[in-house]
């Protein structure tokens, strides 16, 4: 059985998504972000990023992980790419080509969107008091505006990003570009994604993951 290290409110909601849409089972070891607790040394501190059991698992220390068997991926968006590929169905690519189109929205999610997208999250809703800095999220949100566009004419073609249907490319992009919902006035201007966005999120596999996310501590 697959097992995915992490809590739900993190990156690793995007492998929870996926194995939700599946109907794969699966087993989630709950480590926590280190920053979240006050003392993650102490030694009644739940497993955490810097729990020396989970180091040994992912020495970069950072969630999510993954494990198949003697196979342990890190990465979230990785993992999600081969657990598709893995279980095979509709969320797969079909082909060459389309293993393509995955990878290269995977890896546009990654670089032309996360960098910004982490920014608003942050600094629009996350950060209180003296960490947020709205200049921040302003800032990407502008960066923004021209990724915004491709992906919309992207979506304008077909509705989804690779084949016509809705696939894990769908579910890597959509969870990055989540973390931009708190800044509404970008998706004003870009209607396919803005309803794209709102089919992928209407998705009871998703809506399982919300519930799931919104049940563990804040």
């Amino acid at each position: 059985m697959v097992t995915i290290y992490g809590v739900t409110r993190s990156r690793a909601s995007r492998n929870i998504w996926l194995m939700n849409e599946l109907g794969q089972p699966y087993e989630q070891v709950p480590v926590t972000q280190a920053y979240r607790l006050p003392n993650p040394e102490a030694p009644d501190a739940p497993i955490n990023t810097r729990s020396p059991a989970f180091l040994a698992v992912n020495p970069n220390g950072h969630i999510p992980s993954m494990k198949d068997g003697d196979l342990v991926l890190h990465e979230s968006l990785a993992i999600n790419l081969y657990l598709a590929k893995k279980f095979g169905g509709p969320l797969a690519p079909a082909n060459l080509a389309e293993d393509g189109e995955c990878a290269m929205w995977t890896l546009w999610a990654a670089t032309e969107a996360e960098p910004h997208t982490i920014m608003i999250l942050y600094h629009r809703l996350m950060k209180q008091g003296d960490e947020r800095k709205p200049e921040l999220a302003d800032a990407a949100v502008v960066a923004l505006r021209a990724p915004f566009k491709v992906l919309d004419a992207a979506l304008a073609k077909t509705g989804y990003l690779v084949g016509g249907r809705f696939t894990v490319a769908d579910i890597n992009v959509a969870e990055v570009i989540r973390y931009a919902q708190p800044a509404p006035e970008l998706f004003e201007d870009v209607p396919h994604l803005k309803a794209w966005l709102a089919a992928c999120q209407a998705r009871p596999a998703f809506k399982a993951m919300v519930e799931k996310r919104n049940a563990e501590p804040a």
